[in-house]
């Protein structure tokens, strides 16, 4: 019997390995890929648990694959350990490249992308520069193209660590990573110089991919979006992407390039997407050019009308600094274009946001720009220092607005301007409130300038002088409240009016410095 039984495991062990199986963790091999070696071929012999080693400053050129192999256990493609690289839970910077093997695309193709059913790849410690003239994706995870066509062959459990994406200074990127995968993270990475003149250009942008998405620690700079979901309509018939978190990120577009002729829009746009939190990051800079300087926005599009079914839904914001721009959100409900969904159950709370300045930036300066019936909009204890309006609402004629039904804006700390709320033909505070939000909850704010009488009861107005005396030190960025602030306490909640912004340093730590 005991022999039987040897000659039983001997029999799977030899069928596993014909069939790219590893019987035990203990089967993990690790190969290093000299410089000029044949990086395909090891990638193509890797099998589940193995690690293919690259070594630090060498460049392999080609259009790499990740390929399908069967297992659950990652296959880890890396830099080859050095003291000196950042450990896991930094991010990677621009002075950690001389210690990074580059993987470096001869063509416009990525330099790395994902087969077909390509699952339990990390990557990680690699350095990518841009593609051979700058068009194309840099990292393609997923396949965007019709190529993808159902969610059986999406390419899965994928993720990128701490590596260093970039374009070309003088000539620019279309795309630092192509994000049409599931079950994908992205962290501690850095992706800069993504932008085009006259064309889109994202740091990551995601449309053909289901999600969900964990996008975390890594600094995203780009032109056009920074991070974008949706853009194109997706080849999978009835695809969302969803349970998307991206927490700790430093969303930036360079001063400079304001003169620099790229085509600029926003930091972070949401097209079709659902179960959505946007935690604890920085975003900062942008400004009036191929859009009017918004930094946020959310609108549904059904971008070529062949996805009806794109919608905007479930998104938390909490706990970010927003800063230095033409516009602080932009919160749409429809498509214009094509039959969409819906934008609805949107959360932005404890926020900071200021710098949001037309003077400065271009474009409105206004706080929130709502209209073409969103549903169920809750925007709660920010604190906000902007050039224009708190709310502008469009959307409907003169006599029948569209109305934005569950609109609730309460325990804000922020400045009212030349017309605070204000919908299109209709009067300041409570003539639009009833007009374009008739449900809405609006009480516990705390409002520097305006005229309380235009308001509904339950909300606090004090003069912009007094508004700017409640920081601590605005002009550092140093929003904590002074202790004769009159937010202290004013909220409906009995908390301070605006954001708790001890509590948000906490959340940022240090990870978007």
């Amino acid at each position: 019997m005991v022999t039987r039984a040897r000659a039983l495991v001997v029999g799977v062990a030899l069928m596993g390995a014909a069939w790219g199986w590893h019987s035990s963790p203990s089967a993990a091999q690790t190969t290093t890929v000299a410089p000029g070696g044949d990086l395909q071929a090891a990638l193509d012999r890797a099998r589940a648990g193995d690690t293919l080693l690259l070594a630090p400053g060498a460049t392999y050129t080609g259009n790499f694959v990740l390929p399908a192999r069967a297992g659950d256990a990652f296959i880890n493609l890396r830099t080859a350990p050095d003291a000196r690289h950042p450990q896991p839970g930094q991010r990677v910077l621009p002075v950690h490249e001389p210690r990074l093997a580059k993987l470096k695309s001869p063509n416009n193709q990525p330099a790395l992308r994902t087969a077909p059913g390509a699952h339990h790849w990390r990557v990680q410690l690699v350095d990518f520069p841009g593609t051979l003239t700058g068009a194309g994706d840099i990292v393609a995870l997923g396949d965007g193209s019709a190529e993808q066509s159902s969610l059986s062959g999406v390419p899965h459990d994928l993720i990128l660590d701490r590596c260093y994406i970039h374009g070309d200074v003088a000539r620019g990127q279309k795309r630092g990573i192509a994000l049409n995968s599931a079950s994908t993270t992205i962290t501690g990475s850095y992706v800069s110089e993504i932008k085009l003149a006259g064309q889109d250009s994202q740091a990551i942008a995601s449309w053909n991919g289901p999600g969900p998405y964990t996008i975390e620690n890594n600094y995203l700079e780009a032109a056009g979006e920074n991070v974008l979901f949706g853009g194109a309509d997706p080849a999978i018939p009835g695809l969302v992407a969803q349970d998307v978190v991206v927490r700790g990120n430093l969303l930036s577009k360079p001063v400079a390039w304001r003169t620099a002729g790229w085509q600029v829009k926003n930091l972070f746009e949401l097209k079709n997407a659902r179960r959505v939190l946007v935690e604890a990051n920085v975003m900062e800079y942008a400004w009036l050019d191929a859009q009017v300087g918004y930094a946020i926005l959310l609108t549904p599009r059904n971008q070529d009308g062949r996805a009806p079914w794109s919608v905007v839904e479930d998104v938390t914001i909490r706990r970010n600094v927003i800063r230095h721009a033409g516009g602080a959100l932009t919160i749409t409900g429809e498509d214009s274009n094509h039959p969409s969904g819906s934008t609805r159950r949107v959360s932005v709370t404890e926020n900071l946001i200021y710098g949001i300045d037309a003077a400065a930036w271009g474009g409105s300066g206004a706080f929130l720009l709502i209209g073409d019936e969103p549903s169920d909009i809750t925007i709660a204890h920010n604190t906000v220092s902007q050039s224009g309006n708190i709310v502008m609402a469009f959307g409907g004629t003169r006599t029948a607005p569209r109305p934005v039904r569950g609109f609730v804006f309460e325990n804000n700390l922020i400045a009212h301007n030349a017309f605070g709320v204000i919908g299109s033909d209709q009067a300041i505070g409570a003539g639009t409130l009833a007009a374009y939000f008739p449900d809405a909850v609006f009480r516990g704010n705390t409002i520097g300038g305006g005229d309380a009488s235009r308001y509904p009861a339950g909300n606090q107005f004090i003069s912009r002088a007094a508004f700017e005396a409640s920081f601590v030190a605005p002009a550092r960025g140093d929003y904590r409240l002074t202790a004769a602030s009159p937010a202290r306490g004013a909220g409906s909640d009995r908390r301070d009016a605006g954001a708790d912004i001890r509590a948000l340093a906490l959340a940022l730590g240090s990870r978007t410095r």
